[in-house]
């Protein structure tokens, strides 16, 4: 038994579309849908030995887009940023912050 990464369902929102549809669908289910390994086995005719491939060559595939393109820790440090930013006393500074978060959200 392997332990689910907390980070993988936004490296899928981010990067789901760059993996194959059958990588995406199951890690969809796993993630987002948190089925395990045999649920997932049943619903798409796939081994349970193939689905665990597959989980862990899609979560390699998004670790390696992560690392090469840094788009989700940059939106969570743009985030981060973002709330800071709110709890600035300077109205136009505030003002700026807010626009930008909706811009982001």
């Amino acid at each position: 038994m392997f332990v689910k990464n907390m980070k993988l369902p936004a490296l899928l929102d981010t990067y789901g579309a760059l993996i194959t549809k059958r990588q995406y669908d199951v890690l969809d289910l796993y993630y987002n849908e948190d089925l395990s390994l045999s649920e997932i086995s049943e619903i798409t005719g796939i081994s349970r030995q193939g689905v665990r491939d597959s989980v862990k060559k899609g979560e390699g595939e998004l670790v390696r887009f992560e690392e090469a393109l840094g788009l989700v820790g940059k939106r969570d440090r743009a985030e981060r940023l973002f709330r800071e930013g709110e709890q600035i006393g300077d109205g136009e500074a505030k003002r700026i912050i807010t626009e930008l978060s909706e811009i982001y959200s």
